[in-house]
């Protein structure tokens, strides 16, 4: 077995957008060498990796003759070629998630199918060869979901009336029940090789009306505690059942009768644990590290309340990206704004973070209000 604190160790991590960007900190700090694969010559890992090789993560060839390179292979967006990474875990590769998990969690029909084969709460729901066979007879409201490549608040609308069957693309999907609930939560549970698992304080999601993106993510969320234990073990027995290795982002949704419904699971570093690089002991992309090189898992508590605030592309701008108010909210204390590297903007894409850490929550809340409000990502 080889040494991963050895200068002969490559890990090698699919995808090199901002979440891959963020874990070469902690590979950095820990002197891994670290292989990227991305299709964008100037995506966010590009120039700070070890090693950057560009290339098509849907395709066959490309994966699998990366993976042959590398010693650990790992992800940072689940839309990659995964029986290349069967072929390559059938060679010995550890890939890690591994693609009996990545499988499943990439077709949201899929994915439902496995909660209820596995006794997981989740919303009523029906799958579709094609989103042309959804009948006008369905109870509305409810949810339309692509298959397939939904991503960032795309593949995603709620579905009023027959009327809006029209627009939907003639695509694989599901609809699920519109679920009444009281808050949108996330766990996020990272688990090793030899089982040991460690679960995130639970955290509390609040998106955008119009884009279906998360705007806040508040830590920890401000529920009762038998609520919280309740979502906990819910996102335990989730991982459990995938038997993942990695981390795993369980969101959920509390209901008007405070039951868990489980809504989808991403098998990797996630948007609900940004706020734990500054408010947590061991932040989640230390985790991932720690997850997929089968080392002891490290302190999930937090220090600090942390409310992270994303940063995405204004509307009516596209070009060049210029962070309007940057100066102004470093002025304000326990503000850590985290820029992805992305050269150009446009409406509602994802262009950074700012985390906010208080030891008061509703203080940090109101901060973050503040900075959501004074810093604009706009174009030249």
């Amino acid at each position: 077995m080889k040494n991963y604190f050895s200068s002969n160790f490559k890990l090698g991590v699919l995808g090199g957008g901002q979440l891959g960007r963020m874990l070469l900190t902690e590979t950095q700090k820990f002197d891994i060498y670290t292989c990227i694969l991305d299709k964008d010559a100037n995506a966010p890992c590009s120039k700070i990796c070890e090693e950057f090789h560009q290339g098509d993560l849907m395709d066959f060839n490309t994966v699998y003759n990366f993976g042959k390179q590398v010693d650990i292979l790992t992800i940072e967006i689940e839309h990659v070629n995964v029986d290349a990474l069967f072929k390559l875990q059938e060679e010995g590769l550890k890939v890690y998630p591994q693609p009996e998990v990545l499988q499943i969690i990439q077709h949201k029909g899929k994915q439902k199918d496995f909660f209820n084969k596995h006794n997981i709460a989740t919303a009523p729901y029906q799958r579709f060869e094609t989103s042309s066979l959804i009948g006008k007879d369905n109870s509305f409201p409810m949810v339309w979901k692509s298959a397939q490549f939904g991503y960032d608040g795309t593949g995603v609308k709620v579905i009023k009336s027959a009327n809006d069957l029209q627009d939907l693309p003639d695509t694989e999907c599901i609809t699920e029940q519109l679920i009444p609930f009281k808050n949108e939560l996330a766990v996020i549970v990272a688990r090793n090789a030899q089982g040991e698992t460690k679960t995130y304080p639970v955290v509390e999601m609040e998106f955008h009306p119009e884009a279906n993106q998360v705007e806040y993510v508040i830590c920890p969320a401000r529920i009762d505690d038998n609520i919280a234990k309740k979502a906990q073990k819910m996102a335990l027995s989730v991982a459990e059942a995938f038997n993942h290795v990695g981390l795993l982002a369980v969101e959920m949704f509390q209901t008007e009768e405070d039951d868990i419904l489980v809504n989808e699971v991403a098998p990797r570093t996630h948007n609900s644990g940004h706020y734990s690089i500054e408010a947590s002991y061991t932040s989640q992309f230390e985790q991932h590290l720690r997850s997929i090189l089968n080392l002891p898992l490290g302190n999930t508590d937090s220090k600090v309340a942390g409310v992270m605030v994303n940063l995405v592309g204004a509307e009516g701008y596209s070009g060049a990206v210029v962070y309007h108010g940057m100066e102004s909210i470093l002025n304000i204390a326990g503000v850590s704004p985290h820029i992805y590297g992305k050269k150009d903007t446009r409406p509602f894409r994802k262009m950074g973070h700012v985390t906010v850490v208080h030891q008061d929550m509703n203080e940090a809340r109101q901060i973050a209000e503040k900075v959501k409000q004074t810093i604009k990502v706009i174009s030249r």
